[in-house]
């Protein structure tokens, strides 16, 4: 073994002398940290900009992120200790990784420490993406052995999360005393954890911390002499591409060949200028082929005229069946990761009671959005991006597709069809269908063309702004949808994510409900559902914050903000200094315990409306946010009461709109009329169609899917 490594490190010494195109790293020190490639300290000797070191008062830092630097190895940094109450609060402060190879590592735990801190990570969406509640103990030891929720809690992070901002806050009915105590949340690399006791980091100003900046990508071969080589302690690296490298641990014959490491999980198979070799299955360069390879050109190259004519031919046609073939391979590929199989299960059982959804083929809906030209987009977000298209019957549709195939949501995508599947609701947006033989699932929606409520309530412009009367029918429509929802559809569905820019308005105007991508259908006998804590910041129920038990009520307190949102035309997060306001909910509820009502509402909305109804629609609305969920009303009683404060003396006795599934025919009854319609309930199927039993629907817990607008 020791003469092998001995020839090893002859041959790689040859090689050095033999071409002035290899460059040796200089590897140095800052501090007690050692530089190593692909980090550099000098230009030329780091990857690219990002692994760029600058060496200040004997600590390294990552120039173009500003992170202090710990270890080139793990790749582990210093991030800063988010505080309030001590003595150098940070609260506000966030960590932004955007455009960079480098993201948080999982093994990381968002720590929580101090007494009653109830704090959370935020996204750029304003989405919570995790927290914990870390509550009291008088005794000061508590929590130096471990974080369990006493003094310190402890919780993972998403994958590949590049962003967060983190909110502190005290737990509600926590004492004063409690106020002023010192809080702090941060990120901990799991190993610090076992070594330090996390509470140690409770008055801290920075927290180890790993970040995650390479994925296994295939292998490479390359001539160890190219002009793309690094020599780093006998290690050989080979920058194949600007997202692309190859770590040799030896060299055999001239040529570097080792493992191929993708900088942001989006790379091709070979970068440019390689070809993938199918005798060794590495990416070779262009220009570097096996002499075995010159002598088949030369000898393909002498043929006669009637043999290339002849391979012309029969090459033409190989080629067009096995793109042909490709394509089906291909196709049937994205229809089984897509979840394809799971539905066709379902298309040959009899479970459930489940309107029929079209399933559109990829040539239809690539005509349909003109190729997914940029001029048809509507919307876009983190998670992709709706077009609007035109099918060929004529019927303008929002067609949503995502950036990245993630098989992880594969579940979520199939919850999103089996639930909007089971609904028909005048104020829910109907689902036309899906596509699965694409890489990424398709949804197709109706369109709906006025924006949201969101938009309406925080971004009114002089030409038009909702009256009073416009608030009053857009309460009743969104509670009588979830009226519907939670006690009239087929099973009980809780939807999750209730809040103004999930409400869609269509040209008249009405409602629309959307998002269902978290929203989870209930058997009769539950009530609750067990989940990690999903939703959106300002409008979750702090009841489920706590104890992670999604009820019915939590939708209603949902409901309860936008309530709030039409009276004060303020946004859920307040943008105010004082910490103790920033929670529209609880502004408002300060408010009308202290009877200073008529002095946190809209200007617009005390010049319309009669201050009897204000007060009945603001209490209405207290109820809603009531801390003790058993003591909100329901969605039923919530929508009674608007009807009755509109002014209608008639309530139906079965006001929402119900699926009648026999002879396919859907019973509609007009909430404001109470006349009723029939039309019918299968939407047309030029292929195929499939059924989704309500059993598909996924209990477990997943990370919440962006919902995209499907506006105009």
């Amino acid at each position: 073994m020791n003469t092998l490594r001995g020839l090893h490190i002859i041959l790689l010494l040859c090689l050095i002398n033999a071409s002035a195109a290899v460059r040796i790293s200089p590897n140095t020190n800052c501090g007690n940290v050692r530089i190593r490639y692909p980090f550099g300290t000098e230009k030329g000797y780091y990857l690219n900009e990002w692994f760029e070191v600058t060496c200040n008062g004997h600590k390294p830092f990552l120039r173009k992120i500003n992170l202090e630097l710990l270890d080139t190895v793990f790749l582990k940094v210093n991030l800063p200790v988010i505080s309030s109450g001590c003595r150098k609060n940070s609260t506000g402060v966030s960590v932004d990784l955007s455009g960079s190879p480098f993201s948080f590592s999982d093994s990381n735990k968002f720590t929580v420490i101090g007494c009653s801190n109830y704090a959370t990570m935020i996204n750029q969406n304003n989405s919570v993406v995790g927290g914990c509640l870390s509550v009291c103990n008088g005794d000061e030891k508590a929590g130096k052995e471990g974080c369990y929720g006493i003094n310190c809690c402890q919780t993972t992070i998403p994958s590949n999360l590049q962003y967060f901002k983190v909110n502190i806050s005290s737990f509600p009915n926590s004492d004063n005393a409690n106020n002023r105590e010192c809080r702090s949340a941060f990120m901990l690399d799991q190993d610090s954890s076992k070594l330090i006791s996390p509470i140690n980091y409770k008055n801290g100003t920075y927290s180890p911390a790993s970040l995650d900046w390479v994925k296994y990508f295939g292998s490479c071969r390359e001539r160890s002499d190219s002009s793309n080589t690094i020599f780093d302690e006998g290690y050989c690296w080979l920058s194949l591409s600007s997202n692309l490298l190859c770590g040799c641990p030896r060299i055999r014959r001239g040529y570097c060949q080792g493992n191929m490491y993708c900088l942001n999980n989006n790379c091709s198979q070979c970068p440019a200028g390689y070809q993938n070799s199918s005798t060794f299955g590495y990416c070779t360069p262009n220009k570097t082929l096996d002499p075995l390879g010159k002598v088949q050109i030369i000898a393909g190259s002498i043929g006669g005229s009637l043999g290339l004519l002849l391979l012309f031919i029969g090459g033409w046609w190989l080629y067009k069946f096995v793109k042909k073939r490709k394509k089906i391979k291909l196709q049937q590929k994205f229809f089984k990761r897509n979840g394809g199989l799971l539905l066709k299960q379902e298309l040959c059982s009899d479970k459930g009671n489940v309107d029929k959804t079209k399933l559109f083929s990829s040539n239809e809906l690539e005509k349909a959005t003109d190729n997914y030209n940029t001029n048809r987009i509507l919307g876009q977000g983190g998670q992709g991006t709706v077009y609007k298209g035109m099918l060929a019957d004529g019927r303008i549709v929002a067609v949503k597709k995502s950036k990245i195939g993630d098989e992880s949501k594969v579940e979520e995508f199939i919850n999103e069809v089996v639930i909007l599947s089971q609904i028909n609701h005048r104020n829910v947006v109907k689902l036309l269908g899906c596509c699965l033989e694409t890489d990424v699932p398709l949804l197709v929606y109706e369109f709906v063309s006025n924006g949201t409520l969101f938009q309406y309530i925080h971004d009114q412009t002089e030409e038009f702004s909702i009256t009073w009367e416009m608030c009053l029918r857009i309460a009743i429509e969104i509670s009588s949808a979830l009226a519907y929802l939670h006690s009239a559809a087929s099973i009980p569905i809780y939807h999750r994510d209730i809040k103004s820019a999930n409400i869609l308005l269509d040209d008249k105007y009405r409602v629309k409900v959307s998002d269902f991508g978290i929203s989870r259908s209930m058997t009769i006998d539950q009530t609750h559902l067990t989940t990690q804590v999903q939703g959106t910041f300002g409008y979750l129920d702090p009841e489920y914050f706590q104890s992670s038990q999604f009820t019915e009520k939590s939708d209603v307190y949902s409901f309860g903000v936008i309530l709030v949102e039409l009276l004060t035309r303020q946004k859920p997060i307040r943008s105010t200094i004082c910490e103790e306001n920033k929670s529209l909910a609880a502004y408002f509820l300060c408010a009308m315990e202290e009877d200073d009502l008529f002095k946190v509402l809209d200007s617009r909305v005390l010049k319309e409306a009669d201050k009897e109804e204000i007060i009945i629609v603001a209490k209405l609305a207290q109820r809603c946010l009531n801390l003790n969920g058993k003591k909100r009303p329901t969605m039923r009683e919530v929508a009674t009461e608007l009807i009755r404060i509109r002014g209608d003396s008639i309530v139906p006795p079965n006001f929402e709109e119900i699926i009648d599934c026999k002879d396919g025919d859907i019973v509609g009854h007009n909430l404001e009329t109470g006349s009723s319609s029939t039309e019918r309930g299968s939407f047309f199927n030029r292929a195929a169609t499939f059924s989704i039993g309500a059993n598909l629907l996924i209990s477990k817990d997943r990370d919440k899917i962006e919902e995209l607008p499907l506006t105009a």
